[in-house]
């Protein structure tokens, strides 16, 4: 048996289910939703035709711009008026890890493990990365000395960002990622790749999020909303590999609909 196999299954055998991650030294279950292991999860993601999620995305992005431009100039002017720095807050995110469709389509094994083959200039994002873009909410240099989960009655976040973050006006900007193709309408939210090296190695299933684009809302957003600390990144895992086992249109629909609500309700933090 090669290296390379031997790899594979040890890490096959590592990521039975029940998933299992060391949290504070405790054995934490990750998922018991993917009964066939790692492979199998993104291997059933990665077999679905996606042609009719692009188009989804194209079609509400294109409407929503439209529909939300004079309300988005209002948002643009109220930032502008009350805080110091832009408008637009740009920000490098982690999306779509293209090794999985690549090798996929090469006829050899998904390794998560493996950084031999494969895109060398992706390896420390781990994905492909991309600048992801939301009304500014906080302070200007907020992050100044390093990144930081924002936290609840966080203090660098601005008056008029915590009434856009409570009704998630923040992400309308990103329907333009979503055009880009960088980003979905829904999928996994996008994550930073300082958090995803803190992570990775505690939290296994954290990659495997990386086998679909993430996108401005997603299954976990809407049952938990922003995360803040790395015991809610876990329970959010669980919430998108299900959404990556089980992803339909009208899934989307659902979580769309769902989505409605928290806005409305104004569950944002």
């Amino acid at each position: 048996m090669s290296t390379m196999e031997q790899n594979d299954a040890q890490m096959t055998d590592t990521l039975k289910p029940p998933f299992k991650v060391q949290v504070d030294k405790k054995q934490v279950p990750l998922s018991p939703i993917v009964s066939g292991g790692w492979q199998w999860v993104v291997k059933k993601s990665l077999v679905r035709k996606y042609a009719w999620k692009r188009a989804a995305d194209i079609v509400i992005s294109i409407m929503a711009m439209l529909m939300l431009l004079p309300f988005c100039l209002v948002v643009a002017v109220a930032i502008r008026l009350t805080s110091h720095g832009p408008v637009i807050y740009c920000q490098e995110r982690v999306g779509l890890n293209r090794r999985f469709t690549n090798r996929r389509r090469n006829g050899s094994k998904i390794e998560i493990g493996d950084r031999r083959n494969g895109d060398r200039r992706n390896q420390s994002h781990f994905g492909k990365p991309f600048v992801m873009y939301k009304f500014r909410t906080m302070i200007e240099d907020a992050e100044r000395d390093y990144p930081v989960w924002a936290e609840d009655n966080d203090p660098r976040i601005t008056p008029v960002g915590r009434i856009l973050r409570k009704f998630r006006i923040d992400e309308i900007p990103q329907f333009v990622n979503v055009l880009l193709g960088d980003m979905s309408i829904v999928g996994p939210r996008p994550e930073r790749s300082f958090f995803i090296s803190e992570c990775k190695d505690n939290l296994p299933g954290l990659l495997l999020r990386l086998c679909v684009k993430p996108g401005i809302s997603g299954l976990a957003q809407v049952e938990l909303g922003y995360t803040s600390t790395v015991e809610q990144l876990q329970d959010k895992i669980k919430w998108d590999l299900q959404y990556i086992e089980c992803v339909t249109p009208w899934t989307d629909l659902k979580i769309l609909a769902k989505t409605l609500l928290v806005v409305l309700a104004a569950k944002g933090t």
